[in-house]
């Protein structure tokens, strides 16, 4: 795929998807952070379930710790994994409590240190709560990036670098999003939505299903 095309396609997805943004529910950089650790193998409407009634009780690292490991599973326990990642997330309140004087940092070095945050996650929190035209390569990334021919890679790591190359400047900053959005609406993983896509006609997959 040439870059003209990459860029066509960019244009194409922004104007059809006006307000690119995450569907978890947060007002703070803390909560978008404990939202996203516990996003891990679950749905976003799974997290938001359980993160308004915990956010509520606990939105701040102090908070949480308070509230203790046992408590915080008991809001969070419809969630896959919650046992686990009630643990880290104690582990990681700590830590921003004793290195970040309480505070999300803004690094991905300092945000992979923390219990339960890999690259994935770091990236999400540097590009939604700070900014940064950062890509967080998941399941649906990886599957329109793959699919379209936008960024072909066999890692998530290989597909990210690609995309960090390969995207228009201007739609850095939202092509995150923007990719996720396509990908969980209509480049969906079995028969995906080619009949009402944007991008049908750019698309260099060999596999449409046009209906």
């Amino acid at each position: 795929m040439n870059q003209e095309k990459r860029k066509i396609i960019f244009d194409r997805l922004a104007v059809a998807i006006p307000e690119p943004k995450t569907e978890l529910q947060y007002t703070t950089a803390f909560e978008l952070l404990i939202a996203v650790v516990l996003s891990a193998q679950a749905t976003d409407k799974s997290v938001n379930k359980a993160t308004v009634t915990l956010f509520t009780k606990a939105n701040t690292p102090e908070a949480i710790l308070v509230l203790g490991e046992q408590d915080l599973k008991s809001y969070i326990k419809t969630i896959g994994l919650f046992n686990t990642k009630a643990a880290n997330i104690i582990k990681l309140c700590q830590r921003l409590v004793d290195y970040h004087h309480s505070e999300v940092p803004q690094t991905r070095d300092a945000l992979e240190a923390l219990p339960g945050v890999g690259r994935k996650t770091a990236n999400v929190v540097l590009n939604t709560a700070f900014g940064y035209p950062t890509i967080a390569v998941d399941t649906h990334i990886f599957r329109v990036s793959n699919r379209t021919r936008i960024a072909q890679g066999k890692t998530v790591l290989a597909v990210e670098k690609k995309l960090d190359k390969l995207v228009p400047k201007h739609h850095k900053l939202d092509a995150h999003h923007l990719l996720i959005l396509h990908g969980r609406y209509t480049c969906i993983a079995r028969k995906p939505r080619c009949g009402s896509c944007v991008i049908e006609d750019l698309c260099e997959s060999t596999e449409k299903t046009i209906v």
